[in-house]
């Protein structure tokens, strides 16, 4: 059986690595009808953005006011922002984004997640997390919210842990998310799912060549 590895670089508090998250399922769901020999293996690796975010987080407006320059450059990235994640599928609700987290600690929960839980049932919390977050605003870095989360996932907490592939690391310096193929082909950015296809499609191809 034909294998593609998938690797990405994410932080859960970035709009276009949920975005992306959404391009990367779709262009996954075509590939199972295209492809359906192919066994594909997904690594999520953890990229904390700003980790120099106090524990308590910085309250979201006033946190992206600063760093865009002002209330009008604001508006205008979240109507980019909210216009592609309509396309992908991906739901942003800003009205309940009040805290810019600290995501250290979902960080760790999801690397725990990864020790201890299967491809579906880590997919599935790696949502959770990302939704909470969009959708209905929870603060990934209150230790009440993600004990809740882990709990309701099964995941131990005090548990096993899976530790970083220092391999990988510096992968994602252009930015997340980023994607690579089979440790081969990388790109960077919210790519639409037809070009996250067409270069699973590219490696598999490559790979066949060279077995010929």
């Amino acid at each position: 059986m034909n294998t593609l590895t998938v690797d990405v670089w994410f932080d859960l508090i970035c709009p276009w690595c949920w975005i992306g998250k959404h391009h990367l399922d779709q262009a996954l769901e075509r590939l199972r009808a295209s492809d359906p020999g192919v066994q594909v293996q997904t690594a999520w690796h953890s990229v904390q953005l700003i980790p120099q975010t106090p524990p308590q987080g910085w309250p979201f407006d006033a946190f992206y006011e600063q760093r865009l320059g002002s209330g009008k450059a604001v508006l205008a990235r979240r109507t980019q922002v909210v216009e592609a994640a309509r396309r992908a599928g991906a739901p942003i609700d800003y009205a309940r984004l009040k805290v810019f987290p600290n995501t250290a600690a979902a960080h760790r929960l999801l690397a725990a997640g990864r020790a201890q839980l299967d491809a579906a049932a880590l997919d599935a919390l790696l949502t959770r997390l990302f939704a909470g977050y969009f959708t209905q605003g929870e603060d990934l870095g209150d230790a009440h919210v993600l004990v809740a989360i882990a709990a309701a996932h099964g995941v131990d907490s005090a548990g096993p842990v899976a530790q970083a592939d220092p391999a990988m690391d510096g992968a994602a310096s252009q930015g997340v998310p980023f994607f690579v193929f089979n440790r081969t082909y990388a790109l960077s950015g919210a790519q639409p799912a037809d070009v996250l296809w067409a270069a699973m499609r590219r490696v598999l191809s490559e790979r066949a060549h060279d077995f010929s």
